[in-house]
């Protein structure tokens, strides 16, 4: 069995008590860094063998994760935060998976562009989420372009160092919609910034942020529903 387990995004309290029980029933767990897994799993005084898979792993990994699976081994699949396959490696290994008759088994739990969403007021009925923009301007405002005439709320990930000039490649190219940044989403400092696209542009430049953001944008032409 290959389990996908979800981590927290940042509050540790925020791991389901079915994750726990997979973790440590689990023979290994796979995980894009094991550092970082490593104080998640000590924080619960789990102690499991880790097997690194991430962006840059050759196809070599992926088969002796597969030969494990087929010696009959239970093994959970995480991310460093949030869903497995969200904006992360992994989807390659759960395709092998189920070509070799694996069963895949996927958790529910934490998703940081789903909390975005429900916590930024903007509409919620129908959403398209696209991970990170190019980081380069051309790239980025091209696939802007494309997105320029849907209706759904839109979602992105962005890191800080790219913030300003992802929201003005977006107000140029969008238009000023109505937005909201959603950042250190579930930790102590966790913000929510919501109102235009400018006028969240002007508090960024006025004290650039930190963390991991989730930027939200409004479709095309939906009602105003922000204040």
């Amino acid at each position: 069995m290959l389990y996908l387990v979800p981590t927290p995004i940042g509050n540790l309290r925020d791991i389901t008590l079915r994750a726990l029980d997979v973790l440590m029933e689990v023979n290994g767990v796979i995980c894009e860094d094991t550092r970082h897994t490593g104080k998640l799993l000590k924080h619960f005084n789990i102690e499991q063998p880790m097997i690194s898979f991430h962006d840059h792993s050759g196809p070599g990994a992926r088969e002796n994760i597969i030969d494990l699976l087929k010696q009959g081994k239970h093994l959970a699949l995480v991310a460093d935060a949030g869903t497995p396959l969200v904006s992360d490696p992994g989807f390659k290994i759960v395709r092998d998976a189920i070509k070799n008759g694996i069963s895949v088994e996927a958790l529910p739990g934490p998703s940081a562009f789903v909390t975005a969403l429900v916590a930024s007021g903007l509409p919620t009925d129908s959403f398209g989420f696209f991970g990170f923009l190019p980081q380069k301007s051309a790239g980025r405002r091209k696939e802007l372009g494309a997105l320029a005439s849907r209706e759904e709320t839109l979602i992105f990930y962005e890191s800080p160092h790219r913030i300003l000039k992802c929201l003005t490649d977006i107000k140029e190219i969008l238009g000023d919609r109505e937005a909201a940044v959603c950042r250190e989403l579930t930790k102590k400092f966790e913000e929510v910034v919501r109102g235009r696209i400018s006028s969240i542009i002007d508090k960024f430049t006025q004290k650039p942020p930190k963390g991991e953001m989730v930027v939200l944008i409004s479709g095309h032409g939906r009602k105003e529903v922000l204040a």
